[in-house]
């Protein structure tokens, strides 16, 4: 079974050379348990960091992350392909392009802007004329900078909890807060200017220690859109994430790209991939909190949460960061990949499709597990830092991945695409 693979090239720190091959025993298998062999198949500079098919053209397509560009290739061979078109411009960091079924358009996703935009698709495949979906608003507002009052009462009680915290005999190492200077009625304080060389004392230490000072500050930032993918459903129903705003967006396709609302997930969750199930669900994996949500319409047609777990208990807050989702071949268990302690998480689906029970955290065999995909009984995973790709078989009993069976060098590896023929 072959796959193509997109990578980081050295513009964004990589090493890949441009689009890759990976062969899984014989390239007309439709098992992936044999041999991995690695090939690069097309030079291109600009970090094609994703990729995807056309549905009817032997057309694939990269998203240039670095460039901020999407390039369309004519295939010329098993492995080989031409450039068709020149790179039409995205956006900042473009990581993700989803192809309309029938082949009228492609949506590419931009990171670094936070912009989904529509590009249409020729007879032949050619990308053209971009258009702009319309931009994403923070359901959670901007938090205002807190007032002298706030960070009066703030401080205070750090205080107070730290000299509680050493007990009498050390109590007095910690100085007692002193109010800063008054602000203007209803002004902020500008807490690097603060007189008092105690509070200032106390500020440093707090903000040491990840305290109040740093926590203030950000909540006077408005947080930044980071569109990261979209899927397109027959019929034009599209769905896109915002990893920086929390929001799973719906979107109509039938002329142009038009809001038809979103879902609100939990602030900081991080939304980043997203897969559908057989029941209609759509299952969303949070790259921050680690956690996969279901959504489903309800009888209004308005889409929501319906149901969501954790991936696993044993996931590290603040050092984990999930990537790819995916689904076994009967939709029967999801399949995470967990970059920082470089893990496969399972969930075993259950009920109508809604509620998820976690089975296992396995060692995934690459450093930073940045992509994977499903093969039947094989998971191929691609080690972003290790430079390598491995395949693992899965349990057919249990659907759990065992260790690795086979691994091929492969230079900074990003996704995995299964070959069409």
């Amino acid at each position: 079974m072959r796959f193509f693979v997109g990578g980081y090239t050295p513009d964004m720190d990589g090493a890949a050379r441009g689009i890759g091959a990976i062969t899984a025993g014989d390239a007309d298998e439709v098992l992936a348990g044999g041999v991995l062999r690695w090939r690069d198949a097309v030079p291109v500079a600009g970090s094609p960091s994703w990729l995807a098919w056309h549905p009817t053209r032997d057309v694939l397509y990269a998203a240039l992350e670095g460039a901020g560009t999407v390039q369309a290739f004519r295939r010329t061979g098993e492995d080989s392909f031409v450039a068709l078109g020149a790179p039409v411009d995205a956006g900042e960091l473009v990581c993700h392009v989803a192809v309309d079924p029938a082949g009228r358009f492609l949506l590419a996703s931009c990171w670094g802007d936070g912009r989904l935009v529509r590009m249409e698709l020729d007879a032949a495949g050619a990308v053209s004329q971009p258009t702009v979906g319309a931009d994403a608003v923070d359901p959670y507002g901007v938090e205002p900078a807190p007032t002298r009052d706030v960070v009066a009462d703030a401080l205070g009680a750090a205080t107070r909890a730290l000299r509680e915290a050493v007990g009498a005999e050390f109590a007095h190492l910690i100085p007692e807060f002193t109010s800063p200077p008054s602000a203007p009625p209803g002004g902020l304080i500008d807490l690097g200017r603060a007189g008092d060389l105690r509070v200032r004392d106390a500020l440093d230490a707090l903000d040491a220690a990840g305290g109040v000072q740093s926590g203030l500050q950000a909540q006077r930032e408005p947080r930044v859109s980071r569109a990261h993918q979209a899927h397109v459903r027959p019929g034009g129903l599209v769905a896109s994430t915002d990893m920086g705003l929390d929001l799973v967006r719906l979107w109509s396709t039938a002329d142009g790209i038009e809001p038809r609302g979103q879902v609100v997930l939990p602030k900081g969750c991080g939304p980043r991939h997203m897969v559908w199930h057989p029941s209609g669900h759509l299952y969303v994996v949070t790259e921050v909190s680690h956690e996969v949500f279901a959504l489903a319409p309800d009888p209004t047609g308005t889409w929501r949460i319906v149901g969501g777990s954790p991936l696993s208990p044993a996931t590290r807050a603040g050092s984990d960061a999930a990537a790819e989702i995916a689904l076994s071949r009967d939709g029967e268990f999801v399949y995470v990949g967990i970059r920082g302690s470089n893990t496969i998480a399972t969930l075993r689906v259950r009920g109508s499709g809604a509620e998820f029970a976690p089975v296992a955290l396995s060692e995934s065999g690459v450093d930073w597990p940045r992509h994977h995909v499903i093969a039947r009984d094989t998971l191929l995973v691609a080690g972003q830092r290790s430079h390598d790709a491995a395949s693992l078989t899965i349990d057919a009993r249990t659907g759990v991945p065992g260790r690795v069976r086979h691994r091929v060098d492969a230079p900074s590896p990003t996704h995995l695409l299964a070959d069409r023929r």
